[in-house]
């Protein structure tokens, strides 16, 4: 774990499981299924196989938690269960189809990949002893902020306009008008 001083850091393992495709096009399927927290590096090595199912120590990512997020991170720890967020990236189509990209604590930074399409990004149950660091250090930084409601300007709205659109423009009637009456009325 490293630690400086609003932000720390803790290295961990993603575990992704290959299972047979539910479709013809689609030979194998693939989903992050844990995290090993503390682990050391990893190259798809093999953890457990049954069957066509097997688990892989795919990679080796690092979670970040800042003091600036622990909003977030609260609502990870408030899910039923608390979660990670694996975010991956796929590439080809080998035996080792995807990278890694992030492994997030914040629901909010997982959803700003989600939203990009590009990435696939899965949720994983949180261990508890992770929940518990997440935890200890949302309780050291988390700092409430109170709701201010914006004010509203204080512009008069009662005013009647003397016309609608460009004041440059010349309009001798409605401004929705189609283009072919307006150069009939310019013609006349």
């Amino acid at each position: 774990m490293k630690s400086s001083g609003r932000s720390q850091s803790l290295p961990v393992g993603v575990v992704l499981r290959r299972a047979p495709g539910v479709t013809r096009w689609a030979k194998w399927s693939w989903k992050a299924v844990d995290v090993l927290p503390g682990a050391g590096p990893a190259d798809w090595r093999m953890l457990r196989s049954e069957g066509d199912v097997t688990d892989y120590h795919a990679f080796t990512g690092t979670v970040h938690l800042h003091a600036t997020d622990t909003e977030a991170y609260m609502v990870a720890l408030n899910d039923t269960p608390s979660s990670l967020y694996v975010i991956m990236r796929r590439e080809g189509t080998g035996d080792c189809p995807l990278s890694l990209v992030s492994v997030t604590a914040s629901p909010y930074e997982a959803q700003d990949y989600a939203d990009s399409g590009e990435e696939i990004v899965e949720k994983v149950p949180m261990p508890d002893g992770f929940a518990a660091w997440v935890e200890a250090f949302c309780d050291a930084h988390h700092v409430e902020h109170e709701f201010k409601k914006r004010r509203r300007d204080r512009k008069r709205i009662d005013l009647v306009e003397d016309g609608v659109g460009d004041a440059r423009i010349v309009q001798t009637t409605d401004v929705y008008r189609s283009p072919r009456s307006a150069r009939q009325g310019r013609l006349n």
